[in-house]
């Protein structure tokens, strides 16, 4: 699992999905293993408060918010050709506007100056990305084509370059509400990997997005733990061996959440099967070679 350095990572989706969410979760996981990040925030919208809550050190996270397309990418390849930053997010592609138009009157034609402003870019950016081993993640927005009449017409801003250059490409979707009661408290998250170089593209997961939380990490041992085996459920109650974690899935997140003990048994557990798992994999699909 993970994502691969040295290249280059777009992960497009609807608004509010959960893009910058787990963009910014894959921050505060680099920063943890001791890796310099920075954040290019077109969009001027990032809020430090929540990327605390979410685990990452604002402290020491590099935030850029340019005023116009060509500074924002100009600050992206400074920082990749440093060959000392670890991760750049660059929030968003769609939020990357030329300087003409920004310039310019409301209302006047600037038709693909931003795609050819991405492609410029990437020619640049991909060959030095690849040597400084920098991850270099842009976030990207979802746009309807008119008159496409058969197939999906969901598009990305920003032209073709970035769906060429970008070694993986992730598709995140919010598909259910989390409810408490009658309040909504967050949501099922779909993401699939549509377009891999470095290992089997279309493997999807889901995972929960908690409101001011980010995603549940207890939620997940709930779901690997019943699969694994390790974590039984019967009707509506959650147990753990003779230990029961809760009735219902939001007590059993909260029950885990309080219980740190347990939670870290159960989930050297869930580590070891899926370390046992993923070596029988390598060594079946070596077997059949």
């Amino acid at each position: 699992g993970g994502v691969p350095r040295g290249r280059v990572i777009e992960i497009y989706g609807p608004e509010a999905s959960g893009k910058t969410t787990l963009t910014l979760h894959v921050i505060a996981e680099a920063q943890k293993k001791g890796g310099i990040c920075a954040y290019i925030d077109a969009e001027h919208a990032m809020d430090p408060e929540y990327a605390q809550k979410l685990g990452v050190n604002i402290n020491d996270l590099l935030i850029s918010q340019p005023d116009t397309g060509e500074q924002g990418l100009e600050i992206t390849e400074s920082l990749v050709r440093s060959g000392k930053i670890d991760i750049v997010v660059i929030d968003s592609v769609a939020a990357l506007t030329p300087k003409d138009e920004i310039e310019g009157d409301m209302g006047a034609s600037h038709m693909g100056k931003q795609a050819r402003l991405m492609s410029q870019a990437l020619r640049k950016l991909t060959a030095i990305t690849a040597k400084s081993k920098t991850m270099v993640i842009f976030i990207n927005q979802i746009r309807m084509q008119i008159g496409v009449m058969f197939g999906n017409p969901e598009t990305t801003p920003g032209g073709k370059a970035l769906k060429f250059y970008a070694s993986v490409r992730i598709d995140i979707r919010r598909i259910a509400q989390i409810k408490k009661g009658e309040e909504i408290v967050g949501g099922r998250v779909r993401v699939k990997v549509v377009k891999n170089k470095v290992a089997a593209p279309f493997r999807q997961t889901e995972f929960d997005l908690i409101y001011n939380e980010g995603i549940s990490q207890e939620g997940e041992m709930i779901a690997l733990g019943e699969k694994m085996g390790i974590i039984q459920k019967s009707g509506t109650s959650y147990a753990y061996g003779d230990t029961k974690l809760g009735r219902g899935y939001d007590a059993t997140r909260t029950f885990l959440k309080e219980n740190k003990d347990l939670k870290e048994e159960i989930l050297a557990q869930i580590r070891a099967k899926l370390k046992d798992d993923s070596s029988l994999a390598v060594k079946s699909g070596g077997d059949g070679e």
